[in-house]
């Protein structure tokens, strides 16, 4: 179990990621998302996690470049966008997201999308294989996967990810897939545990237990997905949110309030399913 922000979880390859970090999707203001960084590491994070497609990654670089914290002692993850997944193209990608980062590796890279309609994200599983091999990458992973097609991955080339990065949320809890992934030895990881804005669908329902623990219903929602063995990345470009976001530490979901959390759930998207998710 996670005690504070810079505990991690050990991922199959032997590599230690951080169970609580900042992300950035949709911080597209270079001050604001430098200010949103600096104030997460000075918070105490060290888990940064970023993609080519937020159209943000030379900021994350240039934030933690100037951030005064050690390139060493912070955990970077960005993603592979939908459009290179050709191997070659793929490549490249990655050199243009080292390039923004002012980094010469990265601590975890991610297929953003599977996108099965343009049937290549083999393809491009088969060039983050090769980006690990030469050590460019210490973890690979993918991002939006369901069973079928981490199972792809899995038998075409022998190597499944050690991290799957998914919405998550009360509303939509993916219990199935996490105990795919446990029982595969991958890390699930969940984005949007806020309900991208959405907070206010189930705050209601959660009041009682984050009165219960003297807590909001946004940090009950963090807190469910620690409980659960859970990489979780809220959003925010707010220093009190970023700190608040961060106060999950100091108090425990019991059985009856994991219960009732459980209850919420309507497998509910507000992002797109990725079965049908063929956008580039």
């Amino acid at each position: 179990m996670l005690k504070d922000l810079k505990s991690t979880y050990t991922l199959r390859n032997g590599v230690e990621m951080p169970g609580l970090g900042l992300g950035v999707w949709k911080v597209e203001d270079k001050d604001e998302l430098i200010g949103a960084v600096h104030a997460a590491l000075n918070a105490g994070y060290i888990h940064i996690d970023t993609a080519a497609a937020y159209d943000n990654e030379q900021f994350v670089g240039e934030a933690v470049e100037t951030s005064g914290v050690k390139r060493e002692d912070i955990f970077i993850t960005t993603k592979l966008w939908n459009s290179h997944h050709r191997y070659d193209e793929a490549l490249r990608a990655f050199d243009r997201s080292l390039e923004k980062l002012r980094t010469d590796y990265v601590d975890l890279y991610l297929i953003h999308w599977p996108t099965p309609r343009f049937d290549d994200y083999v393809e491009a599983w088969r060039a983050l294989i090769r980006l690990y091999e030469e050590k460019r990458v210490r973890a690979i992973g993918v991002c939006n996967f369901k069973p079928a097609h981490l199972a792809r991955l899995e038998k075409e080339t022998g190597i499944l990810p050690v991290i799957d990065q998914v919405e998550c949320h009360p509303l939509l809890q993916q219990t199935e897939l996490l105990e795919y992934c446990r029982g595969k030895g991958i890390r699930m990881e969940a984005y949007s545990p806020l309900l991208t804005g959405h907070l206010g669908d189930v705050a209601g329902s959660l009041s009682a237990i984050a009165q219960k623990h003297g807590k909001t219903p946004a940090q009950v929602c963090i807190r469910f997905q620690i409980e659960r063995g859970v990489v979780v990345i809220p959003k925010s470009v707010h220093a009190n949110r970023i700190l608040e976001n961060a106060d999950v530490f100091d108090f425990s979901l019991d059985e009856e309030d994991m219960k009732a959390i459980a209850a919420l759930n309507r497998d509910h998207r507000f992002l797109p399913d990725p079965d049908t998710a063929n956008f580039r």
